[in-house]
């Protein structure tokens, strides 16, 4: 489904963010106070404009209310970054992420409105750490406090069993809410109990982390 978004503060993340967002076929305004950073992604996005967010009225006149979320992608200055993150919440947001660059900074912005916060760097150094920790994990997803999503290949004790043999959801409260059978080539949905995981399968698991770390083990 085709939905609005805008990013504010078009650096690496930001202009990540906003392209990917895009590409996927959604419509996206970037914004920035930095000329040359609009500039830079003006053709990548469906609008890019030069605007300074820690000012309400510049983010009114861009209807930015309108947006389905918007994230907040200012890490350079904590001031804007709050700034920028009451203004959106002020304007009446649905939905509103903001980058932290600390957990001061994090703990600031969730206390002023902001649904979801993120850590790139932190976040991607926990992923990066998982997968040279145990290479069976080939993808982590924070999914709320407390909980993850993680992409695992089969462990070799899960070969050959069904997943009502295993019962992850009542042992170890883990839900198997999707499998990749690398052999058939497609994938799964929230597999039925009868379902028996082979060699090289892939499942994706949602759960509490220390559940999670342990099967990893």
């Amino acid at each position: 489904m085709k939905r609005q978004f805008a990013v504010i503060g078009l650096g690496n993340f930001g202009s990540f963010l906003a392209c990917d967002l895009f590409q996927k076929g959604h419509e996206v305004l970037g914004i920035d106070s930095n000329a040359r950073q609009v500039q830079e992604i003006r053709d990548r996005v469906s609008r890019a404009v030069i605007a300074d967010a820690t000012d309400p009225q510049a983010l009114r006149e861009l209807e930015i209310e309108k947006m389905d979320a918007v994230v907040v992608s200012i890490g350079s200055s904590l001031n804007s970054s709050v700034l920028a993150t009451l203004n959106v919440k002020d304007l009446g947001v649905k939905r509103v992420l903001a980058k932290a660059v600390s957990e001061p900074h994090g703990r600031i912005l969730r206390k002023i409105g902001a649904d979801d916060i993120y850590f790139p760097e932190k976040d991607m150094a926990i992923t990066v750490a998982r997968r040279l920790d145990n290479p069976n994990v080939l993808e982590y997803l924070p999914f709320m406090e407390g909980y993850s999503i993680v992409e695992l290949t089969s462990p070799a004790a899960f070969i050959g069993k069904s997943l009502i043999e295993l019962d992850l959801i009542n042992t170890r409260g883990i839900q198997v809410i999707a499998v990749k059978e690398q052999a058939a080539g497609k994938v799964l949905m929230i597999p039925t109990g009868r379902f028996v995981i082979k060699e090289r399968d892939i499942l994706f698991l949602l759960g509490p982390d220390p559940a999670l770390a342990a099967l990893e083990e």
